[in-house]
């Protein structure tokens, strides 16, 4: 969402920025440690904001406002009068549907479907987290899917062909997926002269596999992509990887790079097969897809291009920005 602030601040909306968690939960969140300190500051903040709404046009919230809390605690305590927007990007909804435990099961397993209907509009990044929030019985179901700054995210030229590199990039909730390509990594790595890395992934996911770690920063991440020949984003078939919203995939795209993606969710939304790359399920099809564009020049350069314009066409944050714009203004009236 940070990505839209300047686009809507020159278009005169003004905002305030409220996060639930600091920082610095998050730098200890994937070093595997738990900040007990910043969660009871972030609640507590949270619950004195809640004095400030009133003094809103618009309240627009990512998920809900109090993780692990029943909905009738955050609903209660907003006005009717006060138009509500939320929005989601991971079908957060089975992390409470699908929880191990009964009782959680029992009573938070209706709960983002509560938040959805009391919302004026709810924003959805594919059509599986919008199908949930229909079938919800949410009135105004809206789909804007994961953008990218495509004046920040830019074709470069590499400085040499050797070795073919595939990357990988994301952070280390989700670094885990690629366990699933072991083999096929391993079989490539043994027949072709690649390089296959991982950016954001901690150094212990990647034991057993043929991948170098490189560290994620904000500010190196589009160069570390335009060093990639061939971007990847695999994926295990179930339910909260159905709600996903292909990020990866569409950073890569940008950048001009072909991709193969495990056919789960919206990545079959995002990659068109044999178009902008390949879907892969298995190990052989992996292995195939991959040693495919590392053989052909040309094809990698086809399909970067026709991932790139994908991107250009409908994942850009200056279209998408333009949507919310209007949507923030339909809902305020003016």
């Amino acid at each position: 969402m940070f990505q839209y602030l300047d686009l809507l601040k020159r278009a005169d909306i003004s905002f305030d920025v409220k996060p639930l968690l600091s920082n610095l939960y998050v730098t200890n969140l994937y070093v595997g440690k738990t900040a007990l300190q910043e969660i009871i500051l972030g609640y507590l903040s949270r619950i004195m904001l809640f004095f400030k709404f009133n003094s809103y046009d618009v309240i627009w919230l990512e998920k809900e406002f109090f993780p692990w809390f029943p909905s009738w605690f955050e609903l209660l305590v907003i006005s009717k009068r006060t138009k509500l927007v939320v929005d989601y990007d991971d079908a957060i909804f089975h992390q409470y549907d699908q929880h191990k435990s009964s009782l959680v099961r029992w009573l938070l397993g209706g709960k983002i479907a509560s938040v959805m209907r009391r919302a004026d509009v709810v924003v959805c990044g594919n059509a599986y987290l919008a199908d949930y929030a229909r079938n919800s019985g949410a009135n105004n179901v809206v789909i804007i899917p994961t953008v990218v700054d495509t004046n920040r995210y830019v074709v470069a030229p590499k400085v040499t062909n050797e070795p073919i590199i595939i990357g990988w990039i994301g952070s280390p909730s989700t670094a885990h997926f690629l366990k699933l390509i072991a083999q096929a990594l391993q079989e490539v790595v043994a027949c072709r002269n690649v390089k296959i890395v991982a950016v954001g992934a901690n150094a212990e996911q990647l034991a057993g596999l043929p991948v170098t770690r490189v560290i994620w920063t904000e500010k190196s991440e589009v160069e570390e992509i335009q060093k990639f020949d061939i971007g990847i984003m695999p994926l295990e078939d179930k339910l909260f990887e159905r709600g996903k919203c292909g990020y990866k995939l569409i950073q890569c795209m940008a950048c001009g790079k072909p991709v193969v993606a495990s056919p789960v969710g919206a990545n079959t939304e995002v990659v068109r097969d044999a178009v902008d790359g390949y879907w892969a399920s298995s190990n052989s099809e992996w292995v195939i897809s991959l040693l495919e564009l590392i053989d052909d020049s040309s094809k990698r350069k086809k399909m970067g291009l026709a991932a790139r314009l994908r991107v250009e066409e409908y994942y850009s944050l200056n279209k998408a920005s333009k949507k919310i714009q209007k949507l923030l203004c339909d809902l305020d009236g003016s």
